[in-house]
């Protein structure tokens, strides 16, 4: 989010001195996919050379190796479509999470399309899942969070959601069937591939984490696996004909799934980059409610300079001093 302080010939919407957020996916507006509200797959930007979709503001060589905008200045391609104009008065915070977590969010629950009067469950109270528990409950859902960090499962009570601590319970899964019959009729998981449990992948991964990048790369990409049990537990909890919508990043190229519960409980699976663009016109007049219906006030913990940004990630990575979000300011 900043100031714009330059345009390029071809942006004719933006002015220097216009308030945007910048979209961290990196899309043209007018490519087949752009049109089909696809903008995370942007044909003007994909990554062909990685086989990948469009490419990512502070990524790898896998997204295109753009520069990202954590910086005091910061170059955006395709201004002509992505930066979204903001009012110029107001809290940075009203605004700041269309870039990322707040329309991944809203996407999560869209794609999770519970029935009405349904229930949803949110596994992982982060920023996104903190996000996404209150967009399901907002639109009337029963909304139940899971997770096992007490400061997390408070924030998220405050916004009226039920929440459960797997720790206190010997089968997750089991324990959000028992609460809702049939179990939820969705479930969102908001973890992906960081998720607590199986500690033979977990240290498989830190080893991989020590190899050399030339080295460690190509093994990732081939057989690379991932911590599902944030996934295998949305599968094992989800109602029979419901859907899991998989907002978690993962990125395993060997992942086993149990295809047999799948295919016996016809579970529906939708997930992917967000389609930031996509979304912003429906969430704008929510966040510019006075009321703030989504509660995009509350839920900073920590406010950091710029030049303290190590910390800031450090803090949230260990998950100490009750960090949930930080928001860093140049």
């Amino acid at each position: 989010m900043g100031i714009v302080e330059q345009v390029g010939p071809a942006v004719q919407r933006l002015s220097v001195g216009d308030r945007v957020v910048v979209p961290f996916n990196i899309c043209c507006g007018s490519c087949v996919f752009c049109s089909r509200g696809l903008q995370s797959q942007c044909e003007t930007t994909q990554v062909r050379s990685q086989n990948k979709g469009a490419a990512l503001f502070g990524y790898t060589s896998l997204y295109g190796s753009v520069p990202g905008g954590q910086a005091e200045l910061l170059r955006v391609p395709q201004a002509q479509y992505g930066p979204i104009p903001v009012p110029a008065d107001g809290p940075d915070e009203r605004y700041l999470f269309l870039s990322d977590i707040l329309p991944t969010a809203w996407q999560s629950v869209a794609y999770a399309d519970p029935p009405d009067g349904g229930s949803v469950a949110v596994l992982g109270l982060g920023p996104v899942g903190q996000f996404a528990a209150r967009i399901a409950r907002h639109r009337g859902y029963r909304t139940i969070g899971v997770d096992p960090l007490p400061e997390r499962r408070a924030l998220a009570g405050r916004h009226g959601i039920d929440t459960l601590d797997p720790a206190t319970v010997p089968d997750t899964a089991a324990a959000l069937i028992e609460m809702t019959g049939r179990g939820p009729d969705t479930v969102i998981d908001a973890v992906g591939m960081e998720a607590s449990g199986n500690p033979v992948v977990a240290g498989v991964q830190r080893l991989t984490g020590l190899l050399p990048d030339a080295l460690a790369r190509p093994l990732m990409e081939r057989a690379g696996i991932d911590r599902l049990a944030a996934l295998t537990t949305a599968i094992s909890a989800v109602r029979r004909g419901g859907t899991v919508s998989i907002v978690g990043v993962y990125g395993g190229a060997a992942d086993p799934l149990p295809m047999m519960e799948m295919f016996d409980k016809q579970v529906q699976l939708r997930m992917g980059q967000c389609n930031v663009r996509h979304w912003t016109d429906e969430i704008m007049p929510l966040v510019q409610d006075p009321s703030d219906p989504l509660g995009v006030m509350d839920l900073v913990t920590h406010r950091l300079p710029l030049d303290e940004a190590a910390h800031g990630y450090d803090l949230f990575a260990r998950k100490q001093d009750g960090c949930i979000k930080v928001v860093l300011t140049p």
